[in-house]
């Protein structure tokens, strides 16, 4: 993400660079999140798919490690790219979420970012059913949709997801108050999204990302347990930044790319 100090304490730096063009604009930074999301979401059905189909390594534990491992990876290396950095790289509606609760992200933008991660997320897992063929669609694959584990009913999924999506707003704001915690986000998040496949990947699901879920859901025919992965994240993302509010702890806002000087 591209950050900056916040308002006040930005006020107080006089910028070097003049000003000429605008930001940009909130439709290609929406088209940005579509882009990135779509990207993501194809990534995903495609370790699936070579992950978890018979004529692929077969599943198991050490599957899901190694889709955490990848995930974690493309993760950091798409927020760290330049459409990452014109978007800020949320990826995810419940980031979008807590970073708006937080008071580092504009409410107005809220629901075109949502609206691009979720169409995203189809025209990713779609484009890998393009991909792949038909394999995609059958089980295990389904479309890399997201099923909890034996044992794991709604409640219990929606508490692990809010959990997680929790724990991360609370990072969010630790390391968006820090000039190095800033350049550190991308690759944290990366690591926490590894963890959270590898280690509740068998177990709930390992989703924290509603994008992560529409497209497969909607695609597989599947979307019945689709509110749970929907607000499990969400419900988390704003509990997290509550308990950050009540600590104290304050994010910083967004900034806009730099503006080039106007060439002579």
């Amino acid at each position: 993400m591209t950050l900056t100090p916040a308002r006040d304490a930005a006020a107080r730096v006089p910028d070097p660079v003049p000003a000429r063009s605008p930001s940009p604009g909130l439709l290609r930074r929406a088209a940005c999140e579509f882009g990135l999301t779509a990207l993501l979401l194809l990534a995903v059905v495609s370790g699936v798919r070579w992950l978890f189909a018979p004529d692929g390594y077969g599943g198991g534990g050490m599957a899901f490690a190694l889709l955490g491992a990848g995930i974690g990876v493309l993760l950091g290396a798409l927020m760290l790219s330049a459409p990452g950095r014109w978007s800020g790289g949320h990826l995810n509606p419940s980031v979008t979420v807590a970073l708006w609760r937080l008071g580092v992200f504009p409410g107005r933008e809220v629901a075109p970012y949502v609206v691009a991660q979720l169409g995203g997320s189809v025209a990713g897992t779609w484009a890998a059913g393009l991909l792949w063929g038909p394999v995609v669609a059958r089980p295990p694959v389904s479309h890399a949709v997201v099923r909890p584990g034996p044992g794991w009913g709604e409640g219990a999924v929606v508490a692990a997801e809010a959990g997680v999506l929790a724990g991360s707003a609370l990072l969010l704001a630790g390391l968006l108050g820090h000039p190095v915690g800033r350049r550190l986000l991308p690759y944290a998040v990366g690591l926490v999204t590894a963890l959270v496949i590898a280690v509740l990947g068998p177990l709930s699901g390992g989703s924290a990302n509603p994008a992560r879920q529409f497209g497969p859901a909607l695609l597989s025919g599947e979307a019945g347990r689709l509110w749970v992965y929907v607000a499990g994240p969400v419900l988390g993302a704003v509990a997290g930044a509550g308990l950050c509010r009540r600590a104290g702890i304050r994010g910083v806002r967004i900034a806009r790319p730099p503006v080039r000087p106007r060439q002579p």
